[in-house]
């Protein structure tokens, strides 16, 4: 068995897992004592490797879009499931920005000197063993065997059956870059079966995997979070505000907030409720919205929003509906071509209401006010808070992480885009000269 780790009739998927489990643990070991040089040399192979793949790339994943259409999947996972030459190249990028970035394994943190000499610090290690459970997103494949190696863990990759030929293609050049760098070639392994139970049985693979990382429908994730029997890094959804505040720069707020939701639809960083203070809302959001309507974009308003458009002559029209908000609205993250718009008297009633229907992913606040744009990045408990800002910065490679492995609104141990330091745990080392314990 390989990276591509074909399944066997003859193994049930408990024994599967089991076998792969044992074999990243495993690797994880040898993976601790790999130098950097090694590690980054396989992902820049593997950049190679990709560019010099891309025919074989597009046609594998081809394959799975067809049958994605065929078997009508929704819009925002279909836009998550297409590759193009230009996504190609920016896995390329990342995957040689993750090789160049310093290695976080066996840094130290800063060393306390105790009264009676002895030397007190934090040295970075690798977690471990990293489950990675990911829906749509064939460029995962890439990004957390990089993100995993690079910080010296080894990981047990489960796309979605949706994305099944995109990701064994991924493993067949992954593999190739392992063994052409005398990496442990269990140190990255795709799970190569379609079956549900294999997510089921990983996640509870606590004897050989450390961590699991899901990336996927909130239903999926809510259904591991009761389940799973492994410590989980992860985010149920991405219900993310932006708040236009009584001193923003009119054109860039309604730049700013038009760019945020109709940048990608499908992505967790895309803007899903816009608040607009009442002081600004007249002269903002009919322009607004008559960008929205002319993209195409549903809007979900409030009763003052509403009166506001009545007011402007807008209403809705053959390209887009204007229709009254409900409660659950609010809540919801679109993730397609509908925003929900509400008009709010303070900065503070923003915040209140982002505390009572955001998921703690991110949020932005665009204003020319310092003061203002403080007291949100302060009083806003998202894992991302921004100003002047779009909200689809959300994302690992936009951070300067080169890629990410997820993002996370857990607050322990890992926050936001989870990128090559998140993936690392600490231990304790003492240096002395003789002492003892009195």
């Amino acid at each position: 068995m390989n990276t591509q780790s074909t399944h066997s009739s003859d193994l049930s998927i408990q024994d599967y897992l089991r076998q792969l489990g044992k074999q990243a643990r495993e690797a994880s070991r040898s993976l601790m004592r790999l130098s950097d040089q090694k590690k980054s040399a396989a992902l820049l192979s593997l950049a190679d490797l990709i560019n010099d793949n891309k025919a074989f790339l597009l046609a594998e994943n081809a394959k799975d879009v067809a049958k994605a259409k065929a078997n009508q999947l929704e819009a925002a996972l279909l836009d998550r499931l297409t590759l193009t030459e230009k996504y190609l190249d920016i896995m390329q990028t990342g995957l040689r920005q993750i090789a160049a970035m310093p290695n976080p394994v066996g840094s130290l943190s800063a060393t306390t000197v105790r009264p009676n000499g002895m030397r007190v610090a934090q040295m970075r290690v690798p977690i471990g063993v990293i489950g990675i459970i990911y829906e749509s997103r064939p460029n995962v494949t890439v990004d957390a065997a990089a993100l995993c190696l690079k910080s010296g863990n080894a990981c047990i990759l489960r796309g979605g059956s949706e994305a099944f030929y995109s990701n064994q293609a991924f493993a067949k050049l992954i593999a190739q870059s392992l063994k052409a760098n005398d990496l442990p070639e269990y140190a990255v392994q795709v799970v190569a079966t379609t079956d549900r139970a294999a997510v089921g049985e990983l996640i509870r693979l606590s004897e050989y995997v450390d961590v699991i990382i899901p990336r996927g429908g909130k239903s999926l994730l809510a259904r591991l979070a009761e389940e799973a029997k492994v410590p989980m890094i992860m985010h149920l959804d991405g219900n993310c505000h932006m708040y236009l505040d009584q001193y923003a720069n009119h054109q860039m707020a309604i730049d700013l907030a038009f760019h945020a939701k109709t940048h990608r639809y499908g992505i967790c960083g895309a803007l899903e409720t816009l608040l607009i203070d009442e002081s600004i809302a007249a002269a903002i959001l009919p322009e607004l919205a008559r960008k929205f309507q002319a993209h195409g974009d549903e809007m979900r308003v409030c009763p003052q929003s509403k009166a506001i458009l009545v007011a402007a002559g807008l209403q809705s029209n053959e390209q887009a509906a204007i229709k009254d908000a409900t409660e659950e609205d609010w809540a919801t993250e679109f993730l397609g071509p509908i925003i929900a718009i509400r008009i709010v008297q303070s900065i503070d009633e923003a915040i209140e209401h982002i505390s009572q229907y955001g998921s703690g992913h991110t949020e932005s606040i665009i204003t020319d006010n310092l003061q203002r744009a403080e007291h949100f990045q302060l009083a806003v408990d998202s894992s991302s808070v921004y100003v002047n800002l779009p909200t689809v910065f959300a994302d690992g490679f936009e951070y300067g992480l080169g890629a990410e492995i997820g993002i996370s609104t857990n607050r322990l141990h890992a926050r936001g885009p989870v990128g090559l330091e998140g993936l690392t745990t600490y231990k304790w080392v003492l240096n002395g000269n003789g002492q003892q314990r009195g």
